[in-house]
C-alpha cells in the first residue's frame, strides 16, 4: 500500500511534469509575441504596409543594405540587384531581387526576411514583397522579384544602417504534399 505522503508527492510531481510539458508548447507563441513587442530577432511584418502619406524626413539619410542567400537545400541562384542604397525616412523605394533556377524542374521557393539590428524591424515597412507569397520558377528560367518599402520617419536616430537579409527555401516538396492530401474526410 502506498503511503499518503507518497501519494501527495506523486501527484505534485505529475502536475509539475504536465505544467512543464504545457509550457514547452506555449514557448514558441510566447517567444513570437515577445519578439513582436520588442523588435528582437529582426522579424518583419508578413503582410503589406500602407503608405498613409508618411512625411519624408529629408534632413536624414539611412543606408539600407540588401543580402540574399539560398538555403543549402535550395538550388536557385538568388541575389539583390542593388546591394546598398541611401534613403530618406518616409520615402518609398523599390528594389529587385534576381532568382535563377539552374535545374531542369519547376521549384517553388519561399523567402524569409530578417532585419538587423533587430529593433529596426519595427520601422522597416514592406508595401510589396516577394516574401509575402511563394514563388514558382520553371527550370532554366530567371525572374525579378520586387520589394517596395519605406523606413518609418520615427526610426530612432541611433540607427543609421539597416540590413535586410532574405533566406530562400525550397518548399516544392511541402506544396506537393499538401496538394496530394485528401480534401474531404474519407477520400
Amino acid at each position: 500500500m502506498i503511503k499518503p505522503v507518497h501519494k501527495i508527492l506523486t501527484r505534485k510531481l505529475v502536475v509539475i511534469c504536465l505544467a512543464m510539458f504545457g509550457f514547452g508548447f506555449a514557448l514558441v507563441p510566447l517567444y513570437d509575441v515577445f519578439c513582436d513587442l520588442t523588435g528582437i530577432n529582426g522579424k518583419t511584418a508578413t503582410t503589406a504596409a500602407s503608405t498613409d502619406a508618411a512625411v519624408i524626413d529629408t534632413s536624414r539619410e539611412v543606408i539600407i543594405e540588401f543580402i540574399a542567400r539560398p538555403n543549402k537545400d535550395m538550388p536557385w541562384l538568388f541575389k539583390p540587384e542593388t546591394r546598398r542604397i541611401k534613403v530618406h525616412p518616409g520615402e518609398v523605394h523599390r528594389v529587385n531581387y534576381l532568382a535563377t533556377n539552374p535545374t531542369q524542374r519547376l521549384i517553388i521557393g519561399q523567402a524569409v526576411p530578417s532585419v538587423a539590428p533587430g529593433q529596426a524591424a519595427l520601422f522597416f515597412h514592406k508595401i510589396e514583397c516577394f516574401c509575402f507569397s511563394q514563388q514558382q520558377l520553371a527550370g532554366g528560367k530567371d525572374m525579378l522579384m520586387p520589394l517596395q518599402f519605406y523606413v518609418d520617419p520615427a526610426l530612432p536616430k541611433r540607427f543609421s544602417t539597416i540590413t535586410l537579409s532574405y533566406t530562400l527555401y525550397d518548399v516544392t516538396a511541402n506544396m506537393q504534399e499538401i496538394a496530394s492530401m485528401p480534401t474531404k474526410i474519407g477520400e
